[in-house]
């Protein structure tokens, strides 16, 4: 049962008037090296960063993202598939929640997020500004009792991903209802397990990608009958294409940004 206090409670609403700082999060987001959190203005262009973003942006300030979209802040594409995403919240759009993206850093190494971004509004309801946060995937919780079971839906995802994969069957493998493997998934993996088969295709697909295999090849080998199909959900997940994917990863460490 939900016991939060109403939107609309006296106390909350003294409680946000006195606060001088409306961005006291910032110093909060600051000493979670796992979480990067964003404030942006209805151009998208950063107002508020947290030290986790900076650093994964290959920055020493946060003066250089403040002002700025991120367009002119990851190298292309990067960029303009986030401003994309954030123009899609300004606009009125839904809000974003868990996306699971898998982002290339500075370094080139890979690295799996959960991300959230919401509309900021005023109090006439008027969209002035978007904040957001990617949280690092979490490790799994192995000490869950249901770990075992679960673990056995995991492997055969990871056997089989380049197959039709159906929740019944996941959940037939961990001897569990469909309710309950989706229940667990997310206490013990933080992800659903449609996420989880998406994780793995990804992953396997940029591997493929750093050889000499045709796009239409990786498409089919990683479960997609559809070459559109794979396209669009790489580039939803990554914020490229498989083949420009290919391309920037091929980058020696430093080039990304």
């Amino acid at each position: 049962m939900d016991t939060s206090p109403p939107l609309d409670d006296p106390a909350r609403r003294a409680l946000g008037v006195g606060i001088a700082d409306p961005f006291f999060a910032e110093a909060l987001f600051d000493a979670l090296p796992d979480v990067v959190f964003f404030v942006k203005d209805v151009q998208g262009r950063y107002v508020v960063v947290n030290q986790t973003l900076v650093q994964r942006c290959g920055r020493r300030h946060k003066s250089a993202l403040i002002g700025r979209t991120p367009a002119e802040v990851f190298a292309h594409p990067f960029g303009q598939s986030y401003v994309a995403q954030d123009m899609a919240v300004l606009g009125g759009g839904h809000d974003i929640e868990d996306q699971l993206e898998l982002h290339l850093y500075p370094s080139r190494d890979p690295g799996w997020c959960l991300t959230r971004k919401t509309a900021l509004r005023d109090a006439g309801g008027r969209i002035v500004g978007l904040t957001g946060i990617s949280r690092d995937l979490a490790m799994a919780d192995k000490k869950n009792p249901a770990y075992r079971k679960v673990a056995a839906a995991v492997n055969l995802i990871q056997e089989q991903y380049g197959q039709p994969l159906h929740l019944a069957e996941l959940a037939r493998t961990a001897n569990m209802s469909v309710a309950q493997i989706e229940r667990y998934f997310l206490r013990i993996f933080h992800l659903t397990p449609r996420q989880m088969i998406i994780q793995t295709r990804v992953e396997a697909a940029s591997r493929m990608l750093g050889g000499g295999a045709s796009v239409a090849e990786i498409a089919q080998a990683c479960g997609y009958g559809d070459h559109s199909a794979f396209t669009r959900q790489f580039k939803a997940t990554t914020g490229v294409t498989p083949s420009q994917y290919r391309q920037l990863a091929g980058k020696a460490p430093g080039q990304i940004l």
